[in-house]
């Protein structure tokens, strides 16, 4: 097979088989797979490497009979076969789009005409591929979809019209699949060309009519943990999908791009009464105890979460928000017979699902929640009328447990609100101690849980009686320590957290004496539930307790290695990913921890060394972002000679399978060049490992953010080493001119090269010299030395931030010293040379102002919201929330691209919105990733270099000698 599959033939042959009935079904399964797989790997056509065989790609007169026959294939074929027949098809249009295959569309219009509905299902399966292809390209690149839409768009809208009647499961399918289509289409950008008002108007009824089409009788005998992914709910779902979809992108006014301002202006007072009505009427079902799929109800409430917002469409639901909110959002809320199920059969599974953020986006209870905080916080009144209700229940003595838990799960999800209203703040806390407080001793077990969750909401509470946060502060570590039940505990520890977060001064004292119980306790839980949550925990207590827990500091770090190898070598999936992720993120906390008690640190690092080794040597490529900061956590202080190494392994893992993770080595790399020199310089492997690092960064096409990082490695080492790798300064330089002789799209890498030089010409100005001298232009022999000076001082205005400018005005500086051998280009741009100084002090003025600004202000803007933002944040009847920021930005965004993109030699496709003339952030590093945070001797604080003593030294020194050369 390795051979014959290149035959001019083989994959039509493989078609034939996939259709020819007589074949038995697993051979044509089998030629499904194959032929899939074919087209994925071998229909690209591929450049062929300089001295390489020319790669097999699938013959042009093969794809010619593939296209042609795919279609048919896919209308005509089995549901079995259909799947992989229809990635063919993604694959195809992926490689060619439409303009190279366009009867495709052609097909599926034929298909779609043809009155056997038996055969829409696989041209509508076609039609899906090519849309999904299309879904994320700009409006540019989707003119041929939308120009096959305008035809085929009506015609599926028709279709569904004539199925949408029909109950059986198979015209339901088929709706489902037209909503697919549909959804895919517009969900990032609505064609309002292709799709007028009355196209919309009718797709939005048709919406309604599926909405409201009632659910087969017969459906009712499904088990209901399968009823859900029946036909007609999932045909609902998509409906509701597609509704919030055009609410929230397209239909919200103040929060849409301006392109849509009027049609959202439109959709919101045309649609508002009848699709809030449909869904109000799911909503009564639901109350009503008729069955409504999870994903169906959750959408539902997202659509109202969403019409709160507006006025207009509030109006129509404020007379329905109490019943919404006592018999639909509260029932949601409390503990159900499926949690019931799952806390008795599988507590880790009950834990896992209430923790799993992914649960969140299709859960109707995150829905729930979502829409209550939104409609307490927005609209007036709704607050009051909702906690009397609330409280009917927590002070009633026949209320049942589970509508004790949902009540508290409600109070706890608006404790951010509560707590910021002084009329429930000053009554918060006598709730807590007469009706919560005695759910801690519930023979409940989930109220015992719910009263820890709701603590941990709570947890910033200003307890005016001491013994009040100590009575709370006691029942959680009871039980976290002695609750048989493990959900509990995994509350428990997740509140003492927030409480430890919340009030450390006031909670330290209360918990120190049983501090190294509790802390084997969270390991105990998370080695038993693997929960990254609870990884999160003990990082707060070791950052907290770390003098009382480092006599067992090396027990708990075994410890933390033993789960972390069980989790290893337990069964592969995203949530164990996740928990080993939370496991080394608690260790690099240890670490830190102990980083200035060299005993304690001493017995940790060789625990942690091997974890790092492990995921190295093994190539557990998921771990490595955490694991390389580790690295940099273990190298920040000193460096032993296990960490050096570590480095040797870390260098070897970049050679195999870590390039692409070179921004997450960086930082540790950084260490070992500045944290200790000598030991650095003390073995050249060490050099020469940083050197093919960035080299070979440098010489790949792995983006220009990475060659950036690349290139300031290069000029740390040269100004952290000055005097001392004079040879490898040559090899340093030349790498940074060969990537400037290429194409460089970004002004950040250019500078970032140019600094390299700038870097070794402080070094060895000389030396330098004597380098550039050596290099040439490509083809040519004139020398690289004009070329570099000139692009220099061109580009001073593209040096940001306090290091590139003093490291550029020191160059500057250097260069205009030199007496000996001074190159003929200085003489020649000698005039340019003051005002760019002027202006580099000019910006350097600006960024040490800015920098001083934000250290008299603190590292965070944040103001803690109090009553008065609550008040305003609440909106009357007749007024909208608008994102005022969300627009503009949206507005500025789009307004920059269509201006930047026509004059841009490069394809722009996204932008940053204009700046304000006295904006600051040009003069400071950026908060991500910025690579002024990797630091050398300039930038230190007592830095004994002074930028504006030197150029006066090199001005006073002009004028003593009587140079003329730097004024015209």
């Amino acid at each position: 097979m390795l051979t014959i599959h290149k035959i001019v033939g083989f994959c039509p042959q493989l078609l034939q088989i996939i259709m020819t009935e007589e074949v038995q079904m697993p051979v044509r399964q089998a030629a499904a797979i194959y032929l899939k797989n074919e087209v994925q790997q071998y229909w690209q056509e591929r450049e062929t490497e300089p001295g390489a065989p020319a790669p097999f790609s699938i013959h042009e007169q093969d794809r010619t009979l593939l296209r042609d026959a795919i279609v048919d294939a896919t209308a005509h074929a089995p549901e079995k076969l259909r799947l992989q027949l229809a990635v063919c098809v993604n694959q195809i249009v992926k490689h060619d789009l439409l303009e190279k295959w366009p009867n495709v569309i052609q097909k599926v219009g034929i298909y779609l005409q043809n009155p056997d509905t038996s055969l829409w299902f696989g041209a509508l399966l076609c039609l899906y591929q090519v849309v999904k292809v299309y879904e994320f390209k700009n409006v540019e690149n989707r003119k041929a979809l939308h120009e096959a839409m305008r035809v085929l768009l009506p015609m599926l809208y028709e279709r569904c019209v004539l199925l949408v009647p029909d109950h059986s499961d198979k015209s339901v399918l088929l709706v489902k699949q037209i909503l697919k289509i549909y959804f895919s289409f517009t969900q990032y950008f609505l064609p309002t060309d292709v799709i007028s008002k009355d196209m919309f108007t009718r797709w939005m009824d048709l919406l309604k009519m599926v909405l409201e089409q009632p659910v087969p009788q017969e459906t009712l005998s499904v088990d209901e943990d399968e009823r859900a992914q029946l036909p007609w709910w999932k045909s609902k779902k998509w409906a509701t999908h597609i509704l919030c979809r055009m609410f929230d992108r397209y239909g919200s006014p103040g929060n849409v791009n301006k392109d849509y301002d009027e049609f959202a202006n439109w959709y919101l007072k045309s649609f508002s009464s009848g699709i809030i009505g449909v869904l109000l009427g799911i909503c009564d079902m639901y109350r009503k105890k008729v069955y409504i799929a999870p994903r169906v109800l959750q959408q539902c409430l997202n659509y109202l979460n969403e019409a709160v917002r507006h006025a207009f469409s509030w109006k129509f639901l404020k007379p329905h928000m109490d019943w919404v909110v006592q018999e639909v959002i509260f029932p949601l809320m409390c503990y159900s017979d499926t949690d019931a199920e799952l806390w008795e059969s599988d507590p880790h599974e009950y834990i896992r699902l209430k923790f799993d953020v992914f649960e969140d986006f299709v859960s109707p209870v995150t829905a729930a929640q979502t829409i209550l905080h939104s409609v307490v916080k927005k609209r007036k009144d709704v607050l009051q009328r909702t906690m009397g209700f609330l409280m009917q229940i927590v002070t009633s003595q026949q209320a049942d447990p589970r509508q004790k838990d949902g009540a508290f799960h409600m109070v706890g999800s608006l404790a951010d609100i509560l707590l910021k209203k002084q009329l429930y703040k000053d009554q918060m806390e006598t709730v807590l101690v007469t009706y919560l407080f005695p759910e801690f001793k519930s023979p409940q077990g989930f109220l015992r849980a719910r009263a820890c969750w709701t603590l941990h909401y709570f947890a910033e509470i200003a307890f005016k009686n001491p013994n009040n946060l100590a009575m709370a502060i006691q029942m959680t570590v009871e039980g976290l320590l002695t609750d048989k039940e493990l959900p509990v505990r995994v509350e428990a520890a997740i509140g003492l957290q927030m409480l430890l977060t919340s009030q450390e001064e006031k909670v330290v004292p209360y918990i120190s004496p049983k501090i190294r119980e509790i802390t084997f306790e969270v390991l105990k839980i998370i080695r038993e539930t693997e929960n990254e949550d609870l990884t999160n925990v003990l990082q707060r207590i070791v950052c907290t307790y770390h003098e009382q827990l480092a006599p067992v500091a090396v027990d708990i770090m075994q410890h933390l290695v033993e789960t972390f190898k069980n989790i290893l070598e337990s069964a592969d999936d995203d949530n164990k990913a996740i928990s080993a992720m939370g496991l080394l993120n608690t260790m690099d906390t240890m670490m830190a921890a102990f980083d200035e008690e060299p005993a304690v640190r001493a017995q940790l690092e060789p625990v942690a060394i091997q974890i790092i080794v492990h995921i190295l040597q093994n190539a557990i490529m998921e771990l490595y972002e955490e694991t390389f900061s580790l690295v940099y956590t273990m190298t920040c202080h000193s460096i032993t000679p296990h960490m050096w190494n570590v480095l040797e392994i870390v260098y070897q893992a970049f050679q195999k399978d870590a390039f692409d993770y070179f921004n997450e080595i960086m930082p540790a790399l950084h260490n070992y060049v500045t944290v200790d020199t000598p030991a650095f310089l003390s073995n050249q492997a060490h050099v020469l490992a940083m050197f093919n690092m960035s080299k070979a960064v440098m010489t790949s096409d792995v983006g220009e953010d990475t060659e950036c990082h690349a290139a300031k490695l290069l000029e740390v080492i040269i100004l952290q080493c000055k005097g001392h790798i004079d040879q490898c300064i040559p090899s340093f330089v030349e790498v940074v001119l060969h990537r400037l002789l290429r194409e460089v799209k970004t002004s950040e890498l250019r500078t970032m090269c140019l600094q390299v030089v700038i870097a070794a010409l402080y070094y060895n100005p000389q030396l330098l010299l004597d380098t550039l001298n050596k290099m040439t232009l490509p083809n040519t022999n004139e020398p690289i030395m004009a070329h570099f000076v000139k692009q220099w001082i061109h580009d001073t205005d593209c040096f940001l931030g306090l290091h590139n400018r003093k490291l550029c005005i020191l160059g500057l500086c250097t260069l205009i010293s030199q007496v000996e051998g001074r190159p003929a280009v200085i003489n020649e741009c000698a005039t340019q040379i003051i005002p760019s100084l002027i202006l580099l002090f000019d910006g350097l003025k600006k960024a040490y102002e800015a920098k001083a600004q934000e250290e008299t202000e603190g590292s965070s803007d944040e103001e803690e919201e109090d009553e008065e933002d609550i008040e305003n944040a609440l909106l009357a009847s007749d007024e909208d929330e608008v994102d005022y920021d969300s627009a503009k930005y949206l507005e500025a965004l789009q307004d920059r691209i269509k201006k930047n993109a026509p004059h841009s030699p490069f394809g722009i496709t996204t932008s940053i919105g204009e700046d304000d003339d006295d904006d600051d952030s040009d003069f400071l590093p950026s908060d991500e990733e910025s690579l002024e945070t990797f630091t050398t001797p300039l930038d230190i604080d007592d830095c004994p270099i002074d930028e504006y003593l030197v150029f006066k030294d090199v001005l006073q020194s002009h004028v003593i000698k009587g140079r003329q050369f730097l004024v015209p």
